[in-house]
């Protein structure tokens, strides 16, 4: 299955802070996604797995690979990375 004809699902807080965008499609493990957290239009942690680069995360200007295991886990690393900021930037 080709990642256009995949079902997809997106998601957005209230705030339009948090935004995680996954589809299936033929990958290692059969997910594409995209997960950002942006503060003030600036995306301060984000996960992806770009074609060519595999899975990675970004904090700030830091990039690094990212052993991806389940979604849940992903989703769990991303939000302990969004607390993570938010103990480091508490006036933001």
């Amino acid at each position: 299955m080709s990642c256009d004809s995949a079902p997809q699902r997106r998601v957005f807080d209230s705030a339009a802070r948090r935004r995680a965008w996954v589809e299936h499609c033929g990958r290692g493990h059969d997910l594409k996604y995209r997960l950002a957290f942006v503060v003030n239009g600036e995306c301060v942690v984000h996960y992806d797995n770009e074609a060519g680069k595999g899975d990675q995360r970004h904090a700030g200007s830091r990039e690094r690979a990212y052993r991806f295991e389940s979604i849940e886990k992903l989703l769990a690393d991303f939000e302990r990375d969004i607390a993570r900021w938010r103990d480091e930037n508490p006036n933001s």
